[in-house]
């Protein structure tokens, strides 16, 4: 299947070069982990004299300073500086990890440790491709459908997560990081394809997955994640327009609330019951 217009430009806009860069591009200078944005540049400052420059047009430049850490350097450039070129670039990425079923994407969204990475890679023992882990970028170009673009990068579980989804690991993400990349059981789903719906987890005594509906569609969406500071920020979104966003993404994508039990007994059960959710969603 040919490349989407959405994927040539965010592979064209994320080709990476090493050399000298900036170090700020608003006044302020740029404290370790944080980042500037204008309507042309992005910057992003790791761990010290490592910087992650972006000019639209030009690719990303990395400088690596003395003190840089290169086994960091992945997460930062798939996570932040992916999210903001992805922002800047009129798409919207999302806190969500994802399946595909047939030609559809299921994602599952909630806060940091929520469980969103450890859901879909069990999911993968049920036939369930992953689409994505921790951040999914949406196509919002078609007025009569949603986009997903394919996952840009690898698997991360944690040993517990590893051990409830039985995947094995392979190396770990970093020294500093107790996560190890791992391989899906079903593989991974490599091409665009169409949302079905957002599933928000939650936790509570019995598994279940509904319907969420009303003005808690309209909220579900404002997270303090920084996928959404980034959008917001690459946006220029005041108030009403942010309510405008808010509004049109719950007009648009269909929503479930998964609640389900922190109890790893219990684990089995409830990937069980979001298998058969997503299994009776595409039949």
């Amino acid at each position: 299947m040919a490349k989407t217009t959405a994927e040539l430009m965010m592979e064209a806009e994320t080709l990476v070069s090493f050399g000298a860069g900036p170090d700020r591009i608003l006044d302020d200078a740029l404290p370790d982990m944080s980042w500037q944005m204008s309507r042309e540049e992005f910057l992003f400052r790791g761990i010290g004299d490592h910087l992650f420059y972006y000019r639209r047009g030009k690719g990303i430049t990395v400088h690596r300073g003395r003190d840089a850490d290169a086994a960091l350097e992945s997460l930062w450039l798939n996570g932040t500086v992916y999210a903001a070129i992805a922002s800047m670039n009129g798409l919207l990425p999302i806190h969500a990890s994802a399946v595909a079923a047939g030609d559809s994407v299921f994602a599952f969204s909630g806060p940091t440790g929520s469980g969103k990475s450890t859901i879909v890679a069990a999911l993968g023992n049920r036939g369930l491709r992953l689409f994505c882990d921790d951040t999914l970028v949406l196509d919002l170009s078609d007025p009569d459908r949603i986009m997903c673009l394919p996952g840009h990068k690898r698997l991360k579980l944690t040993s517990d997560a590893l051990d409830l989804a039985a995947i094995t690991p392979q190396e770990r993400v970093s020294p500093e990081l107790d996560k190890f990349y791992a391989v899906p059981a079903s593989g991974e789903a490599g091409v665009s394809l169409s949302l079905a719906e957002v599933i928000f987890l939650e936790e509570g005594p019995d598994p279940s997955i509904t319907p969420l509906s009303g003005s808690e569609r309209l909220m579900r969406f404002q997270d303090d994640h920084y996928t959404a500071q980034l959008f917001a920020t690459a946006r220029q979104f005041d108030r009403a327009g942010m309510f405008t966003h808010l509004s049109n993404m719950a007009q648009r994508i269909s929503m479930s609330r998964f609640v389900r039990p922190m109890d790893r007994s219990r684990f089995n059960e409830s990937v069980e019951i979001a298998a058969r959710h997503v299994e009776n969603d595409v039949n």
